[in-house]
């Protein structure tokens, strides 16, 4: 596949899959259900609540209590889960300048890095992980670089590590079949994004990616996969610009179509897109 056609399909494919935090766990003790120590507040404001509310928080309790370590880590992950990956970077940063950092925080940190697309960064903290750190997230690590220096043995490899790792393996089976498809695996592709779906039928980035490729190969259906209104004319949409691109473009007419009538309040960006094809006719 030529380099364009792999930009172009990084733009496409929405690999999201590292999700930061776990669920709070049950109170073993029913005297302490309505008593929340700051332990569990903590733990509470990163997996429970909105990320920039969480954010605010360990703030400013960090700024009450600048020494402590567990409010500089919640503050980097609250900003992680909130999308601010250069404010978490900094935080991580100071973690480890601080000697605070713990081999997970590294291992938050490479992941930050990689959403910054700084892949010095990344490897540099890649060779401080200790040997124990034998986690789906570090393997995922391991792959995405294999992925950037067009590995795809040791990409495979690394997934297919990280796959067995985990206990939840729809994200890990998406970013996999991003990586396929940006090598031009298409069927391979295919396979790996149904798997997805099969694990998590919710996943709106394996059931988007699932589309793409398809379309990719003529195959302009949309997958027997739960759907919303909203999703199916996203997804119709993104068919269409595919069907477009290929020439397709009565098909992408009727898929653009079909797109604006999905979506209860119509489809504006397939709207635009199927007044642009009709005007290009009649010119």
């Amino acid at each position: 596949m030529k380099n364009g056609a792999v930009r172009w399909l990084a733009i496409m494919a929405i690999a999201v899959g590292l999700s930061a935090c776990e669920s709070v766990s049950e109170k073993q003790d029913p005297l302490a259900e309505t008593i929340i120590d700051e332990a569990n507040l903590n733990e509470l404001m990163l997996t429970a609540s909105d990320p920039s509310d969480a954010a605010d928080y360990f703030a400013q309790s960090l700024a009450r209590e600048p020494d402590r370590a567990d409010f500089r880590r919640g503050l980097a992950m609250s900003l992680t889960r909130a999308g601010r990956y250069n404010e978490a970077a900094r935080v991580f940063q100071e973690l480890i300048t601080l000697n605070q950092d713990q081999p997970t925080d590294r291992l938050e940190y490479s992941i930050v890095a990689i959403k910054l697309d700084r892949w010095d960064d990344v490897k540099t903290l890649v060779q401080t992980f200790p040997d124990g750190l034998q986690t789906s997230r570090r393997y995922m690590v391991d792959a995405m670089i294999a992925d950037q220096n067009s590995d795809w043995a040791a990409a495979d490899a690394a997934y297919e590590r990280a796959e067995k790792l985990s206990a939840r393996p729809a994200a890990v089976l998406n970013n996999w079949g991003v990586s396929q498809m940006a090598r031009g695996d298409l069927t391979a592709a295919t396979a790996t994004f149904t798997r997805a779906i099969s694990f998590d039928a919710r996943m709106f980035s394996a059931k988007n990616n699932l589309a793409i490729v398809r379309g990719l190969q003529r195959d302009y259906n949309l997958p027997l996969v739960p759907l919303n209104d909203e999703e199916k004319a996203i997804m119709l949409n993104n068919l269409g610009i595919i069907a477009m691109r290929q020439g397709d473009e009565e098909i992408a007419k009727g898929l653009f179509a079909a797109a604006v009538d999905a979506h209860p309040r119509h489809y504006a960006s397939a709207a635009d897109k199927l007044a642009a094809l009709e005007a290009i006719v009649q010119n």
